[in-house]
């Protein structure tokens, strides 16, 4: 993490995280976790410190069904997306630049979802372990909305996730009409071995566009 890079708990309205406040940044992410964790999840953390290292302040924040303790369902959808949008309006308020959207797994389909209703959301999405099908149910593909996502998007998947095969995502993505980037990572599973993945290239798929 950059020398004059600070983090400090973050609450505001529905918002509960962590901010990686980086002076004088530009442009801003705002990242959140999948069904099972927590914005404090090891993956987030690697994640905030390489974009930070970038000049990107980062927001790692709690969905709504989290801050409440309990577990995410179809009825909590709505207002986990509704804590995401209002993530993003915060970081809107601390950076004048873009501001990127993910999450890992469920966390990264709200936000996908979340970006498919809405094309002024966010300047690009980041998608950690993309949960494209329930584990051993390849028919079940969670992508009625791709073909609304109008802003560029990077998928990172380990190849050996359960929750798609390497073919199986390249084909969904096709579904995408904007730019799209699939990082397939050797030996890499659902919790992208909690970071210790290389960055650079995700960094780089994303802000560089």
């Amino acid at each position: 993490m950059a020398a004059a890079a600070s983090v400090e708990r973050f609450e505001q309205g529905g918002v509960r995280g962590y901010l990686h406040r980086v002076p004088g940044a530009v442009d801003g992410l705002v990242i959140t976790h999948g069904a099972g964790g927590d914005c404090e999840m090891v993956l987030l953390k690697v994640v905030a410190e390489a974009f930070v290292a970038r000049g990107v302040t980062v927001l790692r924040c709690d969905l709504a069904f989290r801050q409440k303790g309990k577990m995410p369902s179809p009825a909590t959808g709505p207002a986990d997306r509704a804590s995401l949008l209002e993530a993003v309006e915060a970081m809107r308020e601390l950076v004048p630049g873009r501001v990127f959207l993910g999450g890992q797994s469920y966390g990264g389909r709200q936000a996908s979802i979340l970006a498919a209703e809405d094309s002024e959301l966010a300047a690009g999405l980041l998608l950690l372990s993309y949960p494209l099908h329930p584990p051993g149910k390849p028919e079940q593909l969670r992508t009625a909305h791709f073909p609304q996502l109008a802003i560029p998007s990077v998928f990172v998947h380990g190849k050996t996730d359960p929750f798609a095969t390497s073919e199986e995502l390249s084909a969904a993505i096709a579904l995408i009409p904007a730019p799209v980037e699939l990082i397939d990572l050797d030996g890499a599973g659902h919790d992208l071995k909690r970071g210790k993945i290389p960055l650079d290239g995700v960094i780089q798929g994303l802000i560089s566009r």
